[in-house]
């Protein structure tokens, strides 16, 4: 097994043995660091996720109208965006993630102003550790979204020095935890 694969394994073991209390505690000031963060008080459209199997829980912010969200329905290999409101309908995806119904509106890269990305584990280079598959990585890297700030959303215990790396990697512009917002590249 890589070294990626197990610490991933044990992270997000880790992660779901998290109390429901500690996690929704932890969650909720998760929120209220981005909130305040300027990469989002300054944005309109936000790219998002459902939380799933313990990932920091953003939902209380879908429902405050300044933004417009979308979320990501995963179609072969890569992610296609949709736009959504709390009370529109979801569907479970191929991963067992909500997703919104297909015939709801896209969002097109230009349109986003800062993308939300889940992840395993970050470093201190803004270098994320996801769950394999590779969405996020093809996302990032191609000349569309290249450009589009990031914040990875990660718990505190996940936020480490250092991450092994590959070629393909990309940082993230910055990383929010329910300590801290830190912007890559700042002291």
């Amino acid at each position: 097994m890589s070294e990626k694969a197990q610490l991933r394994r044990s992270l997000l073991k880790q992660r779901q043995s998290i109390p429901v209390e500690e996690w929704r505690e932890k969650s909720d000031r998760l929120t209220f660091h981005l909130q305040s963060s300027p990469l989002l008080t300054q944005a309109r459209t936000v790219l998002a996720y459902f939380s799933f199997r313990q990932e920091p829980d953003l939902s209380p912010l879908f429902t405050d109208p300044k933004y417009r969200w979308g979320f990501s329905r995963c179609v072969d290999k890569s992610l296609l965006w949709h736009s959504w409101k709390p009370g529109e309908p979801l569907s479970k995806g191929a991963y067992g993630i909500f997703e919104p119904h297909p015939d709801s509106p896209t969002v097109e890269p230009n349109e986003v102003d800062v993308i939300l990305v889940p992840t395993v584990a970050c470093d201190r280079q803004g270098y994320r550790l996801g769950y394999g598959g590779g969405f996020y990585d093809r996302l990032l890297s191609s000349d569309d979204w290249a450009s589009t700030p990031t914040i990875g959303i990660v718990f505190e215990f996940a936020y480490l020095p250092q991450l092994p790396v590959d070629p393909w990697d990309k940082p993230l512009h910055s990383i929010c935890t329910e300590n801290r917002f830190h912007i890559i590249g700042a002291p």
